[in-house]
């Protein structure tokens, strides 16, 4: 692909459902195409199936891509194939009437009937009974019968299709509404759609849509048909079993910026040996005609690794901000201040922006979460007698960081722990959990009274025999 002249190309999903991840990556690479080139991305939503169609799933995927950096100038849409209804139209019957369509009433069973082949496709019986149009009678596209089609694929090569065993294939159905095949190729042609790249899964339909594109006059786009994502087990990524809703990982803390570098990632990867790039980088190194035609595994571990190195590279002030939206719907009020104090500890230690709430509650509760299985396992001998010591010995030292963990580390020595074992009851007494922030810089945070209200508290119910 030249990068010297623009293209347009376009992301066309319907909105069955929640915004699918091998979409986005669809998404994506076209986008990187139009942004190389100084082209353009048309947004088109394919809507005409109305019964499984909805509002909310437009809208979703138009926040998702715009979440993704998706906008500006090179950026066209949504437009709506459902409002394009009467070029489709016309499209069927310029068809009809140029002989490259006709009328057909053939069922399913009549066709088995025939052919004695329930798995071959239709056989041609009403091409030359000259039909009009009438109740139950759908327009097929009369495929040529002899010679060969070449899809010119930019992945793929030039696969060649036998127009003998594509079949005439309908165009209209007999209720008049028309088929996907028909409505995609009118509306790639009347938006000047100069490259179709979308998944593997459609290059079966590409022949006919070629042939549609040819028929109503119009030169076929470049192809390009990228490989399916698949889950661990190497199988195709399905909405009923895996995570795929672009909308679910946003929801729980992605950074767009890493989901953007990830999914880039699908089959195509940058020079050297790397893997965080910066999306100027991608969009200079990105060739179409380099992603790998192989499946690629969506590994959501690995996704996870990515989102927290994007975060650890925050500018402190932006984690900060990035972090409000999870904290402002949390059940409890945070002091914007206080946090921006905790933020420095908790920015390495998260992996997604939902991880802060848990990191962070203990500061903005009255009271310290209860969690039954840190209890029990922090709290066994000798906890009351260490909490009995930190009491006593954090009334009068200095309320530093540094200064905590000496003295902790000087009672655990006089009980025979190391500071990891002794800091464990103070800890789960302070925090509610055994694992969090670094513990002593989260009790300097804290303040001095409220940690022995909480140490002191949680030796009372040692000492009246409870189990928290």
């Amino acid at each position: 692909m030249s990068s010297s002249s623009p293209i347009r190309v376009r992301f066309a999903p319907s909105p069955t459902g929640m915004f699918h991840v091998g979409g986005a990556r669809s998404a994506l690479f076209n986008w990187v195409m139009a942004v190389q080139s100084g082209g353009t991305l048309v947004l088109r939503i394919e809507d005409t199936d109305a019964s499984r169609n909805s509002p909310e799933w437009t809208e979703g995927i138009i926040q998702a891509l715009a979440w993704l950096g998706m906008n500006g100038e090179q950026y066209e849409g949504p437009y709506f194939q459902s409002a394009n209804a009467a070029r489709h139209a016309e499209a069927v019957q310029t068809l009809k009437n140029k002989g490259r369509a006709y009328y057909c009433d053939c069922t399913r069973e009549a066709v088995i009937a025939r052919t004695g082949d329930q798995h071959r496709g239709y056989d041609g019986f009403c091409r030359d009974r000259g039909l009009d149009a009438g109740p139950g009678r759908a327009l097929r596209f009369r495929t040529p019968d002899e010679g060969q089609t070449t899809v010119v694929d930019l992945l793929r090569g030039k696969p060649v299709f036998d127009n003998a065993v594509l079949e005439d294939f309908v165009i209209a159905r007999a209720d008049g509404s028309v088929t996907f095949l028909i409505a995609n190729a009118v509306d790639d042609i009347s938006q000047g759609i100069t490259h179709v790249v979308r998944g593997e899964e459609h290059l079966s339909n590409a022949p006919k849509q070629q042939l549609l594109w040819e028929a109503l006059g119009a030169e076929p786009p470049v192809w390009a048909h990228v490989p399916v994502i698949v889950n661990e087990k190497r199988q195709k990524l399905s909405k009923r079993r895996d995570k795929v809703a672009l909308e679910d990982y946003r929801a729980e803390g992605y950074l767009a910026e890493a989901m953007r570098n990830y999914l880039m990632l699908l089959g195509w990867a940058p020079s050297g040996d790397r893997e965080i790039v910066p999306w100027d980088v991608i969009v200079d190194e990105f060739r179409i005609e380099d992603v790998n035609t192989s499946p690629a595994f969506f590994d959501e571990k690995k996704l996870r690794a990515f989102n927290g190195d994007y975060i650890r590279a925050l500018p402190p002030e932006k984690f900060i901000a990035e972090c409000l939206p999870f904290l402002q719907n949390a059940p409890f009020d945070v002091d914007v201040a206080v946090f921006a104090e905790l933020a420095p500890l908790a920015q390495t230690r998260v992996a997604v922006l939902s991880e802060i709430v848990p990191m962070v509650d203990f500061v903005f509760l009255d009271e310290p979460p209860t969690d039954e299985k840190s209890w029990t396992k922090a709290m066994k001998d000798p906890a009351a007698d260490i909490l009995a010591a930190v009491e006593t010995a954090y009334q009068e030292i200095p309320w530093t960081a540094a200064a905590l963990k000496d003295r902790l580390e000087q009672i655990g020595t006089e009980h025979g722990l190391k500071l990891g074992k002794a800091q464990a009851p103070v800890r789960v007494a302070v925090t509610g959990r055994t694992v969090g922030l670094p513990l002593f810089e989260s009790l300097e945070i804290l303040g001095r009274d409220r940690t022995l209200t909480r140490i002191a508290a949680a030796r009372g119910v040692l000492i009246g025999g409870h189990s928290g």
